[in-house]
């Protein structure tokens, strides 16, 4: 059975993990959001966020972007590598209702379970 929960051992919690990840990362982007991703060493994958203030200036507009991004790894999570993933949003991440940020996101998921693939 595949469990599609997002327990605290699927998150990135730490700034150690985050600068983990950015050191080295693949990287799968559109003008608005940009996920990195580096392999790790356990047997799932985890997720980290950073969402800027710079480009959403309220926090109900950078919680929903966060919301749906979680939402869109915890389901895709079983198919995904066992890799580290930070979501970077971007200027005009807000422009985007949330159909079309879940379709990006699916996008850039999929693309890294290609390059995840061929390495």
């Amino acid at each position: 059975m595949i469990k599609l929960g997002f327990s605290r051992e699927l998150r990135l919690l730490t700034p150690i993990h985050f600068k983990y990840v950015f050191q080295d990362p693949l990287c799968a982007s559109t003008p608005e959001i940009t996920i990195l991703a580096r392999k790790n060493n356990l047997e799932h994958s985890r997720l980290g966020l950073t969402v800027a203030k710079k480009h959403l200036k309220r926090a109900h507009d950078r919680n929903r972007i966060k919301r749906i991004s979680r939402e869109s790894f915890r389901l895709l999570q079983a198919q995904l590598p066992n890799y580290d993933f930070v979501i970077v949003a971007k200027k005009g991440i807000g422009n985007l209702d949330n159909a079309q940020l879940f379709q990006t996101l699916d996008k850039l998921w999929k693309r890294h379970i290609r390059l995840a693939q061929k390495s």
